[in-house]
């Protein structure tokens, strides 16, 4: 397939001994890490503006979390992985730039709320446009609507070089935060799209060859760009909608007194559905789920399929449902009001092994309990409570925080003469604290709220709390009396 691919103008102008990425995030640095490590003849350059980031990224303190980054980047800093602001210079070194940058939805203009902004990956393709002398091949590492490439092309190619060559391809990632070093090292599969010229061909297998450093080569797909796009928002589309649905029926569960996880169980065992994503809880976050699927309505929506739209919509709005959902049940549980209450908030990242807090459920929860005037005191082994504001201020939330946002260096504070427990991250943590300390410290009486469904909720019973999950009826204490003050 591959024969005669490597004897244009282009293909033999390509330097294959550097390799740039612009943008230092959660994608970007993994990425190049792993890259680095499993091919030792390539010098790897991760790009960012940002003088702190970098700084960061060339110090013991990473700027993010992720098990297994920390000694990856370790092993190969200095060799041949390195951290720099200089964007321009090292577009101008590397022939084969990654581009990971952040592409949130809009809030303003046409389609607000549901497009992707590209305002920063047009920066990075300008800015490569104006510093490469020579034949580049540009991948798209960023989760971009379908057709983002044509668009790249053509502010590319816009700058009048005609000496110079942009070749686009696609490399969307896939991974999971908390697992990211794990998904990078053995993938389900790599995904690669690229034009069908014989340029873009030969950049494809340019490409192949780099991941075949440690991927098999049966799991590296190639297709073409269009469909690459499209895969990655359809694989987090097709992922939330799967929680979304256990979410829905976790409702239907308290309703009839079934067992959510019992029902998860039974189904999961259908060989034609499977057990992963079914564990109901709280809801989805992170930056690409719901970022992703309110893309691909604003693509349905712009390409004339307002059903097919609105079918995915209500994979989101389901999501925010049971966030709500969760907090009223906090709130009828106690009595209908939470005014003026202590609430110890177990987890602020939108999951466990990672300190990422952007769409993280703990945001909504904790909005409408303060809103009630609720008091919390959150713990998060690995977020920080500047974090966490800023978090509030991205999306405009207005709150007392000096009097009703505090945050805690542990769990045994938060605990302390609160009238509740909630679990809104299943860190693994969580599972091995002595809950019977903590009820003796809390007011009585003692409510637990699991919204990951983590713990032994009938030994929480056992001991004297009076125990809300997600779709699972109610457990009232069984403490006997006289252990209960």
């Amino acid at each position: 397939m591959m024969n005669g691919h490597g004897d244009s103008v282009f293909a033999k102008s390509i330097r294959t001994s550097k390799v740039a990425c612009i943008g230092a995030g959660y994608v970007g640095g993994p990425t190049m890490a792993t890259i680095a490590q499993r091919c030792p003849h390539i010098q790897v350059y991760v790009l960012d503006i940002s003088q702190s980031r970098i700084a960061a990224w060339n110090s013991d303190q990473l700027p993010i979390y992720e098990p297994g980054l920390d000694d990856v980047v370790k092993e190969c800093r200095g060799r041949n992985l390195h951290f720099t602001t200089d964007v321009s210079g090292m577009v101008k070194e590397c022939d084969i730039i990654f581009v990971s940058v952040n592409t949130p939805t809009k809030t303003r203009g046409l389609g607000a709320g549901r497009a992707a902004d590209l305002a920063t990956w047009e920066l990075a393709a300008r800015c490569i446009a104006e510093n490469a002398d020579g034949p580049k091949i540009v991948i798209e590492k960023s989760t971009v609507p379908v057709r983002t490439a044509a668009a790249v092309q053509r502010v590319l190619e816009a700058n009048e070089k005609p000496d110079v060559k942009f070749v686009i391809l696609s490399n969307p990632e896939f991974l999971a935060e908390g697992t990211a070093m794990k998904d990078l090292e053995k993938p389900d599969r790599v995904l690669l799209g690229g034009p069908e010229d014989e340029d873009g061909q030969f950049a494809l297998k340019l490409l192949v060859d780099v991941y075949a450093n440690w991927v098999p080569r049966e799991k590296i797909l190639t297709t073409n760009l269009w469909s690459s796009e499209l895969s990655k928002l359809v694989a987090n589309a097709f992922l939330a909608q799967r929680i979304s649905s256990i979410n829905a029926i976790s409702m239907l569960c308290e309703k009839t007194g079934a067992n959510v996880k019992e029902v998860a169980h039974a189904i999961g065992l259908d060989s034609r559905i499977g057990p992963k994503f079914l564990n109901a809880s709280v809801g989805f976050g992170g930056s690409c789920f719901q970022k992703d699927i309110l893309n691909l309505v604003y693509l349905c929506e712009s390409f004339g399929l307002p059903q097919v739209a609105a079918y995915w919509q209500q994979v989101v709005d389901m999501n925010e449902v049971q966030k709500h959902n969760f907090t009223r049940k906090v709130i009828d549980a106690m009595f209908n009001t939470v005014n003026r209450k202590k609430i110890a908030i177990f987890g602020f990242a939108f999951k466990k092994d990672t300190g990422d807090t952007r769409e993280t459920p703990a945001l909504t929860v904790c909005s409408l309990l303060m809103s009630d005037g609720a008091i919390l005191h959150v713990y998060d082994p690995k977020v920080t409570r500047e974090q966490a504001l800023q978090e509030f201020r991205d999306h405009r939330l207005e709150f007392d925080f000096e009097k009703q946002f505090f945050w805690e260096e542990d769990a045994e504070s938060a605990v302390q003469d609160s009238h509740a427990i909630l679990i809104l991250t299943e860190w693994d943590a969580f599972k091995g604290y002595d809950y019977s300390l903590f009820r003796k410290r809390m007011r009585k009486p003692a409510f637990l709220f699991d919204g990951r469904n983590i713990l032994d909720h009938d030994k929480l019973a056992d001991i004297g709390f009076e125990v809300h999950s997600i779709g699972k009826p109610p457990l009232r204490s069984r403490a006997p009396i006289n252990n209960s003050h």
